[in-house]
């Protein structure tokens, strides 16, 4: 099979030249990225899904989807003339007018860049790779880092000239434009008087029901459960279409461990309203309602955050979409699981993963394409009510002990006396290796006594060329878990950066013990035992 290098994808995406938009190939998929209209690649995504090409994503999705959605060319360009309130129904014929304006705007004067690959590559796990090294330019637009651009007039003018609109499609667009001007400076009010410290936020008003059922996940800043950053909330109406709320939510913490995952930051949070300030919200409109989550991590941290402001946690009906997904597509488990990467490349699914959002939206599809597969079970609620997070939990902060990426061995912030949460995974000891001066030396561990408990989809050869297409979370005590692969012919961990500050942290020397624990499917911890003198 053909190896990619992350590196090298990544520098053919910033030196290729870019491209219009409509010339994206219509029948290839793989790398992209999007160009501003300043000539600057600012996104790089990917056509992971089985059925669409690059021109369908490009040109059609980013260029012509809705701004709210994760189509970045729509909602970087929807500012000024080109803007529109797609849920305004009053301001509809004006909105349309201007967004047929921002379609055109992008074909004058933004660009693409592609890089083909084969349908047997694994496009979403390079895309990541690559996203992991690009620089923080190029992924400005990559989970609303940047705000939507002022409208560029003199570019907006001559995309105007050449359309040759008449007085009544310039009359629409300019009323867009005052509006456009109104939502941003908001109305004007009397200054209300000052309540000591208390700050003024604003919640986003939920939408307005009925609504069949609801999906919810939540990103965090750190390992503490509690320290929700974003909040994310699908609802499926009767007609099973979904409408979703999203909002960023102040942890108040200073510690941000997370933010190379989901691109949320203590800056991107600045302004936004405390978790204490979102749950009326949320308890109002989710009270007596079905809530799923994709495993058992979005309750935990509801909980957790509860804990951590002193509130009550909301009794709602809890379930799995994972169950769900589990019981529709049994041929998934042992063959990349259930997590939502995997249901996105197995259902041909759309959308952001780690967005708050994006994520509970693909939850609510999950549920509705299971729908179509069996009836979704009513039984087997996940257990609400007060909840107790042991100190001593493992937790799988993805979704799915099929697909596990980070583990988080951190206490709750405040727990709460109750039934426990079951366990799904007992860790097991699986090896003890002695560290010579050669492993200090040269940074790293050798897991030959014990390599066979290692998954086999986890060991590559002996280049990074050839690395597995499956990789371990390695949790050694510091602030992030580690993603590697194994290398199989000289039977270490490939990726061994950490390992210095491993041995240093713990002044290891020749002779200690290190020890390897599986505690979740493709999840390990390691670590120190002191040589006794």
């Amino acid at each position: 099979m053909m190896r990619f290098s992350a590196e090298d994808l990544l520098s053919a995406l910033l030196e290729a030249t870019p491209r219009p938009t409509a010339q994206a190939p219509r029948d290839a998929r793989g790398l992209y990225g999007l160009v501003d209209h300043h000539g600057d690649l600012r996104y790089i995504g990917s056509t992971s899904s089985t059925d669409q090409t690059f021109y369908e994503r490009i040109h059609q999705r980013h260029r012509t989807g809705s701004e709210g959605m994760s189509h970045y060319f729509s909602a970087m360009y929807n500012t000024g003339r080109m803007w529109r309130d797609r849920k305004d129904a009053l301001t509809k014929a004006d909105g349309d007018i201007a967004k047929a304006l921002r379609n055109e705007f992008v074909v004058d004067h933004c660009r693409a860049v592609w890089l083909p690959l084969p349908d047997t590559a694994d496009i979403a796990r390079l895309e990541a790779e690559v996203l992991s090294l690009a620089p923080e330019h190029a992924i400005a637009w990559n989970r609303r880092r940047m705000q939507a651009y002022d409208e560029p007039v003199d570019l907006v003018e001559a995309t105007l000239r050449r359309l040759g609109w008449g007085a009544r499609e310039k009359a629409a667009i300019e009323r867009q434009r005052l509006r456009f001007m109104s939502a941003m400076v908001g109305p004007v009010a009397a200054p209300a008087p000052k309540r000591g410290a208390i700050r003024e936020t604003r919640v986003t008003p939920f939408p307005e029901g009925p609504f069949r059922f609801f999906a919810l996940d939540v990103e965090t800043a750190n390992n503490d459960r509690g320290s929700i950053c974003q909040i994310g909330v699908a609802c499926v109406r009767p007609d099973n279409s979904i409408e979703t709320w999203v909002t960023y939510v102040d942890p108040q913490v200073d510690r941000w461990v997370f933010t190379y995952l989901h691109g949320i930051s203590a800056r991107t949070v600045q302004g936004a309203p405390t978790f204490a300030e979102v749950l009326p919200v949320l308890r109002d409109a989710l009270n007596g309602a079905t809530v799923y989550q994709h495993s058992g991590f979005d309750r935990s941290a509801v909980a957790a955050a509860c804990g951590n402001c002193g509130l009550s946690v909301p009794r709602w009906d809890w379930r799995d979409s994972v169950h769900v997904a589990r019981a529709a597509w049994p041929e998934l488990r042992g063959n990349g699981g259930h997590g939502l990467a995997s249901l996105k490349q197995h259902l041909g699914l759309v959308f952001e993963h780690h967005d708050a959002g994006e994520d509970a939206r693909a939850a609510a599809e999950v549920v509705l394409r299971a729908e179509g597969v069996q009836p979704v079970r009513n039984g087997l609620p996940v257990q609400t009510g007060r909840i107790v997070i042991a100190d001593d939990e493992d937790f799988d902060l993805i979704e799915d002990a099929d697909d596990t990426v980070i583990v988080v061995h951190e206490p709750a912030a405040a727990s709460m006396p109750s039934d426990p949460i079951p366990r799904q995974h007992v860790a097991r000891h699986i090896g003890t290796t002695e560290i010579k001066q050669g492993n200090i030396n040269h940074s790293h561990i050798y897991l030959r006594g014990f390599f066979e408990n290692f998954p086999a989809d986890a060991i590559g050869g002996l280049n990074r060329a050839s690395a597995a297409q499956r990789e371990i979370a390695v949790d050694w005590g510091g602030g992030t878990v580690v993603m590697t692969d194994l290398d199989g012919e000289k039977k270490f961990f490939r990726k061994r950066g950490w390992i210095r500050e491993f041995f240093e942290r713990h002044g290891v020397r020749a002779g200690d013990m290190v020890t390897v624990e599986e505690v979740a499917p493709y999840s390990y911890r390691v670590a120190l035992h002191r040589r006794i003198s």
